[in-house]
């Protein structure tokens, strides 16, 4: 078992007493955790499985204002959310970064009056929405931000203008708008930063991933699934940040319960990696946001090498892992065909897929896409007061987790001590510009090549030196296959300071290797070595953790052992 965690239980073994215990170790549960430990309590998080493996592993990577939260009238989620998108593209800047969104339309007047009785909440039927409706919508997103502006205004095309930048668009179109938001690179890696972060400025609280905390008679237990073991340990209040699962957690955990019913009701989003050069060409660097025939908006763009399309909307009655479905992949093929029509997009060159469940509160709205994305906080009562984190997005952890925390401190009678507004996170601190400074400095001080220090500023920003120093005589030059730059000396400075426990941890969250469809059977089989010998694995452990990660690949991802076994040939094959 590595040191870290060694290290985690020791301390709630030395002393279980927290002031505040947060179920729930999402972005939202990460955020409140880190906010709530820099006010100086004692804070213990406690995560089922690992940090950022449920809903906040299945985001469509965007960091964004919400530009579609117009039509409900949501001004004030708007102003939030750009807000902390701006804040998280100078808190984060190695990995949120600006992204040109580019609208194709095909109308002038439409979309004008529904858009107004969806205001007005007359009306639940989306409809299209023609340039006079978008011209709209992006002044009135420009005009939010015009005090502190951070990206580019919009702009418009006429047919003319949007051909000559997109010829593969489709021909009917009569204008395209062009707006800014951002993209996030390594969304789970941001929430391993912030653990970090708060584990190094606030060291007396404790972040445990793979353990649950259960009531027995009128004190709680934390039970380590590494480990094998039990802890007592007492908190003055808790906050529920399970997302979707708030429900389930209330009900198992037994404190406090709501007596008006559910106060989740989430739907199911599933999103596409693509490896089809015609359409990241395409592309031209731009995102498009896109309605589909239903009128549900759809968005493709550049990722990583790749194109990320999605997403889905489909309400779900009960909470459980999902999947990308057969009719889900068919619907995301045929909105890309119809925005692309001269472009083969088929199923074959999907090299992953993943699906979540968007934690949103429980709506009568019968069109998914009204249900709102906002958040509010729930405090249940009992021995130990609860306060339940509903609803939420990626964009607007901070605000929502300082909501929280705000809820807290009143409770506990404390003070708040300072603001997470402008905090820089992880390798964020000291990155500068592109971070080619960074870069220059791990080949003139490390002698790597370009491509190995153009990877680790991608990955870990200015901490990249930090890594580097790690790696460094530590047979770095061998890399896991000529695909990737990640390193075998990468993957041991991952298992021994990133909470990793399973094979899952590294190759879907810890490094980006499964989405962007770089894994093999030869490279999962090279890094199980690597973390069976740093874990202390026999080889039947070994066997189990390789056959178990294979099959929820292909059960949950898209991605079958065939697959991985002709990428493995065809590697061989290349090398030949």
């Amino acid at each position: 078992m590595p040191e870290q965690r060694d290290e985690n239980l020791r301390k709630i073994r030395l002393d279980g007493a927290f002031d505040v215990i947060v179920l729930g170790g999402g972005i939202n549960g990460i955020g409140v955790f880190r906010e709530l430990a820099l006010q100086g309590l004692r804070v213990l998080l406690i995560e089922r499985n690992d940090f950022c493996s449920g809903c906040s592993a299945a985001p469509s990577r965007m960091i964004h204002g919400g530009l579609r939260y117009l039509e409900n009238g949501e001004f004030d989620l708007v102003r939030e959310s750009l807000a902390e998108r701006d804040a998280l593209l100078a808190n984060a800047p190695h990995l949120v970064k600006p992204l040109p969104t580019t609208i194709p339309i095909r109308s002038t007047f439409s979309g004008l009056l529904n858009g107004a009785a969806n205001f007005l909440g007359l009306s639940e039927t989306p409809s299209s929405r023609g340039a006079l409706a978008v011209k709209a919508g992006l002044a009135l997103y420009d005009w939010t931000t015009r005090h502190r502006r951070v990206l580019p205004r919009h702009m418009f095309r006429g047919a003319r203008q949007t051909f000559a930048q997109w010829p593969g668009l489709d021909p009917k179109l009569r204008y395209s708008a062009t707006y800014y938001d951002a993209w996030i690179s390594h969304p789970e890696r941001l929430g391993v930063e912030l653990l970090l972060d708060t584990a190094r400025l606030a060291p007396q609280s404790v972040a445990l991933n793979y353990a649950q905390l259960s009531r027995e008679g009128a004190g709680l237990i934390v039970s380590d699934g590494v480990a094998d073991i039990e802890l007592d340990v007492t908190a003055k209040a808790l906050v529920n940040a399970t997302g979707a699962w708030v429900d389930q957690s209330l009900a198992q955990l037994g404190i406090g319960a709501p007596t008006d019913g559910r106060l989740v009701e989430g739907t199911k989003g599933s999103h596409l990696i693509l490896d089809c050069e015609p359409l990241y060409r395409a592309l031209n660097g731009h995102m498009i946001f896109y309605e589909n025939r239903d009128g549900r908006v759809c968005i493709v763009f550049p990722y990583l090498g790749k194109v990320l399309a999605g997403s889905t909307d489909i309400r779900v009655s009960q909470v459980d892992r999902v999947r990308c479905e057969p009719e889900e992949l068919d619907y995301i093929l045929g909105s890309l065909r119809m925005v692309f029509p001269d472009i083969d997009v088929n199923v074959s060159q999907v090299v992953y897929s993943y699906s979540g469940i968007r934690p949103l509160p429980k709506s009568d709205h019968a069109f998914t896409g009204r249900i709102s994305r906002g958040h509010f906080v729930h405090r249940l009562d009992g021995d130990v007061p609860q306060f339940c984190m509903i609803g939420g997005k990626w964009t607007t952890f901070r605000a929502f987790a300082e909501q929280t925390t705000d809820a807290v401190l009143a409770e506990l009678g404390k003070p708040r001590l300072t603001s997470t507004l402008a905090l820089a996170i992880g390798g964020g601190e000291g990155f500068v510009g592109d971070g080619a400074d960074t870069a220059e400095a791990l080949v003139t001080g490390f002698g790597i090549d370009q491509s190995r220090a153009d990877h680790l500023v991608t990955a870990y920003g200015a901490n990249a030196v930090t890594v580097m120093a790690f790696c460094h005589g530590r047979a770095d030059d061998v890399r896991l296959d000529e695909l990737t730059e990640i390193t075998g000396a990468e993957i041991v400075y991952l298992i021994s300071g990133e909470f990793v426990v399973g094979l899952s941890d590294l190759l879907q969250r810890r490094t980006s290797l499964a989405i962007r469809g770089q894994l093999s059977r030869e490279l999962i089989e090279r890094v199980a070595t690597i973390l069976g010998h740093e874990q202390r694995w026999n080889a039947r452990r070994r066997r189990e953790e390789v056959q178990s990660f294979i099959g929820d690949l292909e059960t949950y991802h898209g991605v079958s052992g065939e697959a991985l076994d002709q990428r493995t040939q065809d590697r061989s094959t290349a090398c030949a």
